[in-house]
């Protein structure tokens, strides 16, 4: 029987590196150089780059394509235990390349593109000398894809796209947009004249195509194939962005417990008043729950496929952001007055719970997607008792014996009796 909580330990040791890479070189640089790895600036890219060189010589670059795609092929659980590292650091994922929209939009190219479009693309992607955008939601229709209304229509060697995309997360920084239509995923430059990218919102884009046309090889992957790209993207990324959440609400959860024990409150430390053990007990049951719920989901991808686990990856979905709103909010509520500023992380991070709950397919579509999906498995009992209702089971027991009870008229007693009581609440 295979059944295992432990990490090889080899792949520890590349653990142990990430993890003291991160804090030792990742959160110094991004302290004094925020942003760097987008920064034009020579000497701020020479110092992204020699860490990303490192992370190269560790054979860590590009965690999340599989080894076919050109990537180590560590596979979805061993990701999960190096995001829950990268994810408690902001820039981390960057400079392991695997920042999101990036990673989703290279697996498409990686599994999907053509020679070309991999060289042109894929490529400049993978060294970030170009960044992308994912450009999917629309202001009608949230992400459902039977309400898009953005379509392209073939002219000659071109495509001519229209329609309105919403929440186009780094749109108006990126170099590529990958637009899904009615009817295909397209590759647009960002400076295509007809990009119309709006005042408002100033991070997750508002993003408007009117008469953009591109040549006929910016489709990528079959006509008609956008919602099989689609799913291909947003499957094991939203395990990758589970994990980072775990890093999340770990590293909330060790400022609530450094804060409990510094801080005293009506004569003794606030870690001994029962309401902050309560808090830290909770939290601490949420953490690990979400995080094997994770690497469960994770492990069922690696021995199966994406499509197997989809009510796990659901599940997962939900739970990450309500785990995240919980744990924060009690670690602001201990740390005070100071958890309100921006002096701290905490602040951030509860703010960013609703969004998670809402990135992705709102929480709402996949719990839907989880019940329907475990309802699948059962039937309705048979008559007016359920399956569980005790009479009836106790009636099928004396079948069971009725023989045995038969030629012993005291063990037939003694279950009468028996009978009686339980009938009776005893």
């Amino acid at each position: 029987m295979a059944w295992d909580f432990s990490t090889e330990p080899e792949f520890q040791k590349k653990l142990d590196w990430v993890d003291d890479f991160c804090r030792e070189e990742v959160e110094p640089l991004e302290y004094v150089f925020p942003y760097a790895v987008r920064s034009k600036d020579p000497k701020i890219r020479g110092l992204v780059k020699s860490l990303q060189d490192e992370v190269k010589a560790q054979g860590l670059w590009a965690l999340f394509l599989d080894e076919e795609l050109g990537g180590p092929g560590y596979g979805q659980l061993k990701l999960g235990l190096l995001n829950e590292i990268l994810g408690r650091y902001p820039s981390a994922p960057q400079i392991f390349g695997t920042a999101a929209p990036d990673t989703g939009n290279m697996e498409m190219l990686a599994a999907y593109g053509t020679e070309e479009q991999k060289e042109r693309w894929l490529k400049p992607l993978l060294n970030q000398e170009i960044f992308s955008a994912y450009s999917m939601t629309e202001p009608q229709g949230g992400s459902d894809p039977n309400l898009f209304r953005t379509h392209a229509v073939r002219d000659g060697d071109e495509w001519v796209i229209n329609g309105e995309k919403w929440f186009t997360s780094a749109g108006r920084v990126a170099d590529i947009l990958f637009v899904m239509c009615t009817n295909g995923m397209f590759v647009v430059p960002r400076e295509t004249p007809g990009v119309e990218i709006m005042d408002f919102p100033a991070m997750h884009n508002h993003v408007r195509y009117n008469d953009v046309r591109v040549p006929h090889d910016h489709l990528l992957g079959p006509e008609d194939g956008a919602k099989v790209l689609a799913q291909r993207r947003l499957g094991g990324g939203r395990i990758h962005h589970a994990m980072r959440t775990v890093a999340q609400v770990k590293r909330a959860f060790d400022m609530m417990c450094e804060r409990a024990l510094s801080r005293e409150s009506h004569g003794k430390v606030i870690g001994e008043h029962q309401m902050v053990q309560q808090a830290v007990a909770d939290s601490y049951a949420e953490i690990n729950m979400l995080r094997l719920l994770v690497l469960w989901t994770a492990w069922t991808i690696d021995n199966s496929s994406t499509q197997e686990a989809r009510t796990q990856i659901a599940a997962c979905k939900y739970t990450c952001a309500k785990v995240l709103r919980e744990v924060t909010y009690r670690a602001l509520h201990i740390m005070g007055s100071l958890g309100t500023t921006n002096l701290t992380p905490l602040q951030a991070m509860w703010a960013s719970a609703p969004t998670m709950a809402i990135a992705d397919g709102v929480d709402e579509v996949h719990k839907v997607t989880v019940a329907r999906n475990v309802l699948k498995d059962y039937r309705p009992h048979p008559g007016l008792w359920p399956t569980e209702y005790l009479p009836a089971k106790r009636q099928e027991a004396r079948k069971k014996y009725a023989t045995l009870l038969a030629g012993d008229p005291d063990l037939a007693a003694w279950a009468d009796h028996a009978e009686r009581s339980m009938a009776r609440g005893h």
